[in-house]
């Protein structure tokens, strides 16, 4: 007994020592990550998966301590909290950040993407890694483009079928200016507001209509004070997963590494995640008794048409460059189809 109880010990302290090494190179750390959106959002089940790989890369050693709905600021704050070195990381939409990195309002041009997968195909590729470049450059890692996805319309007065459907119609935009010169270029009397007043503004009819992904206008009720849904893509934004570059910088290369593999493998759980919640989140808005309507590739070719004018105001100010390899890269896939 005596001999087997000796002989399981050598193994297990052979065992130990053998793993040991392996994570050596890894701190125990408990890094925070803030988030605008809450915990119910796909962006936790993608977090969950990167936790989980990381998990296995570094034998438990790095831990992501989630804060939701702005528990740590809005967006821009807590970016710049995390620019600053004071907070380790923040997912957030690119549109409140055009301020810190000019380039990010490629993604907030109308009708730029027909599909998810080109902007995949422009996220996680070279584009990419030049706009993560130019974060870098203002104190950002950028880990991964995750999902936001697609921005339709609601509103309670008619089916947005054509541009010209938004003539005189309230649309509150975000506090942006692309999206606001988008919906004033149709016609419609764009309204900034912050996101937390549209509920109100709708149910008392300040405003008409508003803008979001369907898992957005399902989550936040607007359905309820809505009677039309018009699938419009006009807009993709994708969610940024920033890192503090002050804060990175002092990681171990295993850690960082390990950091960059597992947001790419949370990245794409939050993607299929998203997209699945999306058209659950619409079939309960028609069940509710929304009115659901497509638009034509004719309809939404003129729309393109229409917002040029909106390119070329904005084109300087995002970069002539950043612009044309975008698009340059969107004909190429295109024509490759």
């Amino acid at each position: 007994m005596k001999h087997s109880v000796l002989k399981t010990a050598l193994c297990l302290t052979t065992v130990i020592a053998a793993a040991s090494p392996a994570f050596a190179q890894f701190k125990e750390r408990t890094f925070r990550v803030s988030n605008g959106i809450n915990e119910d959002h796909p962006v936790a089940v993608g977090m969950q998966a990167m936790q989980t790989c990381l998990d296995e890369k570094t034998g438990g050693m790095m831990k992501m301590q989630g804060f939701w709905g702005g528990a740590l600021g809005g967006d821009l704050q807590a970016t710049q909290a995390v620019r600053s070195g004071l907070q380790e990381a923040v997912v957030t939409s690119s549109s409140p950040l055009v301020g810190m990195e000019s380039a990010l309002g490629v993604f907030d041009l109308p009708f730029l993407f027909r599909t998810p997968e080109e902007a995949y195909a422009v996220m996680d590729g070279p584009f990419g890694e030049s706009l993560n470049e130019k974060l870098d450059a203002v104190g950002l890692v950028n880990l991964g483009y995750w999902e936001n996805g697609f921005r339709n319309m609601s509103n309670s007065q008619r089916p947005i079928e054509t541009w010209e459907d938004f003539e005189g119609m309230k649309v509150r935009v975000m506090q942006n200016n692309i999206f606001l010169d988008t919906f004033s270029n149709f016609g419609a009397n764009a309204t900034p507001m912050s996101f937390g007043e549209v509920f109100s503004a709708l149910e008392t009819k300040a405003i008409d209509a508003q803008e979001n992904p369907y898992v957005t206008i399902d989550t936040s009720k607007f359905y309820e004070v809505q009677s039309y849904i018009s699938e419009t893509r006009h807009a993709y934004t994708p969610f940024l997963f920033l890192f503090s570059k002050a804060i990175f910088n002092t990681y171990s290369p295993e850690e960082q590494q390990a950091l960059r593999d597992c947001t790419i493998v949370g990245r794409d759980v939050e993607r299929a995640a998203i997209q699945e919640l999306n058209l659950k989140s619409l079939a309960k808005m028609e069940e509710a008794g929304l009115k659901f309507n497509t638009i034509s590739p004719g309809d939404q070719a003129a729309m393109l048409e229409k917002s040029q004018v909106v390119y070329e105001k904005h084109k300087a100010t995002i970069g002539e460059d950043v612009v044309d390899q975008v698009q340059q890269i969107l004909t190429e896939l295109r024509a490759a189809q």
